[in-house]
């Protein structure tokens, strides 16, 4: 007889560890740009989809099989071939759902230049082979778990597998174009929604409570909910922690708290005590979150900066590196075992064989499948294709984000950032010709000369503009987003410890044409309004338009530029 308790509580984990895919989808879309978003969530959607058609089909047999220990078998819709503590299929469906995790980590690694269809091959095969073969050595009763290596939720298993794979792939892909000077510098590229990030994270650690407390698979017995009492709070310890940690490292290291690192640094906690959260005290859940949190950190600026890996959302940091430190982290903390506690080295000496077995394998095996796929389909897409964003190309998508004015990348000032000559053609949503480009054979009348005056500003003074210009009795202007920087390039700005390109600084244009008003009392009063006497005030041109022409009535000249009566 099943227990219902145990099989509910372990359903409930499962319909939570599946909601992690919102959660990867809003970080990973949060921390790059808005041109890729649709492209991200298609790739998170597929992830779970071929992850549980394929998962099902043959991964579980591969993965709980017993044909030997080091490969399970091949046991096509294996269901009905195994014995488990609570119905096979709702054990099936619980480790699904991890398994598409450990798939879906990658998305972010290789986001923004990854073709669609090379992504869907790939991630076939990490859940049909790569990650059942390596989750029986670990969970199915493979040689690791002969060995006595633990990994009780998936540090390993799951987001080291994810990690090492995003690395690879990440590696054999190439960076973004405009990631890196010509040089090698390391240049920022911003996400373009770090709400959605921050959602992302939350939901995460939300879910995590399913993803490790679920992991009992049990509720039966004081024993058992004493146990999975400890997992939860030495999940949300190391949560914590770990956020604190990167906080407040990246708060001395960079002057001022960053707000990604310090929300990878949520998941650096996380993943850092998925492995041992059944074996640590609260304290050594503590001890490995701000452990986690500050090598996440290290980790990212190095991937990032000496290796040139691009990984636009840290996740070989967060859950490579961070999955491994883990791993080996139960070795020395664990209460029973490990090597702080007395337990000597033979434990930790396990641990460490398990996560460096388990890196070669996927290592190894993401090399070969990503190095085929991209001598055969294609692995990147064109620059033409990633500079126009891949939601565009690859999915017909004009925009995510239906109604908002998304400001596309210069393909020029991406060119000069990196030192390439891109041939390509982009589109870029212009405003209406100004009267200054427009040649006519129309004449100033008699009651004064046209003068345009514009001036490009930080859009947080827009409003002290305007109220200086309406003060003088400036009935209309123009006011533009535009992207841009004066000779001083703006203050230099850290994003993820790599400079924010100064050709990115994002500035409003204010325009405003007047006759009777004098030129000079404009000029005063946007002078009043910037002046600080310090560089980066900006800069008013001035220049004489030829005329005004009103399209409703065709008044031209000044009277153009005066009020009047709607009549109906």
């Amino acid at each position: 007889m099943f227990s219902s308790v145990d099989v509910i509580w372990t359903l409930v984990a499962a319909f939570l560890v599946f909601f992690m895919q919102a959660g990867f989808t809003l970080v990973e879309a949060g921390f790059t740009r808005a041109k890729n978003a649709g492209n991200i969530i298609m790739k998170n959607l597929v992830d779970f989809c071929f992850g549980s058609v394929l998962y099902w089909l043959i991964g579980f047999g591969i993965m709980f099989g017993t044909q030997s220990a080091i490969f399970g078998g091949i046991h096509i819709f294996a269901m009905d071939s195994f014995e488990f503590a609570m119905p096979t299929p709702a054990y099936m469906f619980f480790q699904t759902v991890f398994c598409a995790t450990a798939a879906t980590i990658v998305s972010g690694a290789m986001a923004e230049r990854t073709e669609f269809k090379a992504y869907c091959v790939y991630s076939a095969v990490i859940s049909a082979l790569i990650y059942p073969v390596s989750g029986h050595w670990i969970w199915g009763g493979g040689f690791l778990a002969e060995m006595g290596f633990h990994d009780f939720a998936g540090s390993t298993a799951v987001h080291m597998v994810g990690g090492v794979a995003a690395f690879v792939g990440a590696a054999i892909l190439g960076p973004r174009i405009g990631k890196y000077s010509k040089s090698g510098k390391s240049l920022a590229i911003p996400g373009h929604n770090l709400t959605f990030a921050a959602l992302g994270v939350f939901i995460l650690w939300f879910c995590w409570f399913g993803f490790n407390g679920g992991s009992t698979t049990s509720m039966t017995g004081d024993d058992t909910m004493i146990l999975a009492s400890n997992v939860l709070v030495n999940t949300n310890l190391a949560a914590t922690c770990g956020t604190l940690s990167a906080l407040a490292i990246s708060w001395v290291k960079y002057k001022k708290p960053d707000v990604s690192l310090t929300l990878n640094g949520t998941l650096a906690g996380l993943v850092g005590v998925t492995a041992g959260c059944d074996m640590v005290s609260a304290g050594g859940a503590a001890v490995i979150g701000l452990a986690a949190g500050a090598l996440m950190l290290f980790a990212v600026e190095f991937i990032d900066q000496k290796l040139r890996v691009d990984d636009p959302v840290g996740a070989v940091a967060v859950h490579g590196v961070c999955g491994a430190f883990g791993t080996l982290a139960t070795g020395l903390l664990a209460i029973d075992g490990g090597l702080f506690y007395g337990g000597g080295v033979s434990f930790l000496v396990t641990q460490a064989i398990g996560v460096a077995v388990t890196m070669l394998w996927v290592g190894a095996t993401t090399f070969v499948l990503f190095s085929v796929i991209k001598a055969t389909i294609g692995l990147r897409v064109s620059p033409e294709t990633e500079i126009a964003g891949l939601d565009n190309v690859e999915h017909g998508l004009q925009s995510a984000y239906a109604g908002f004015n998304v400001q596309p990348e210069s393909v020029v000032e991406l060119a000069l950032a990196t030192g390439e000559t891109i041939r390509t053609t982009t589109h870029t949503a212009t405003s209406a010709p100004t009267s200054t480009s427009v040649a006519t054979d129309y004449k100033n009348d008699d009651t004064g000369k046209l003068t345009n005056v514009a001036v490009i500003i930080n859009e947080i003074n827009l409003r002290k503009v305007q109220e200086k210009l309406y003060g003088i009795g400036v009935e209309g202007m123009t006011v533009t987003p535009v992207l841009g920087h004066g000779v001083q390039k703006g203050q230099t700005e850290l994003y993820r410890g790599s400079e924010v390109a100064a050709e990115l600084l994002p500035k409003v244009k204010v325009e405003v044409t007047v006759s009777r008003i004098p030129v000079d009392l404009v000029v005063g009063a946007i002078k009043e309004a910037l002046y600080t006497g310090k560089p980066g005030d900006g800069k008013i041109f001035v220049n004489q338009v030829e005329n005004v022409i009103r399209v409703s009535n065709s008044a031209e000249g000044d009277a153009a530029l005066q009020g009047y009566d709607v009549k109906n």
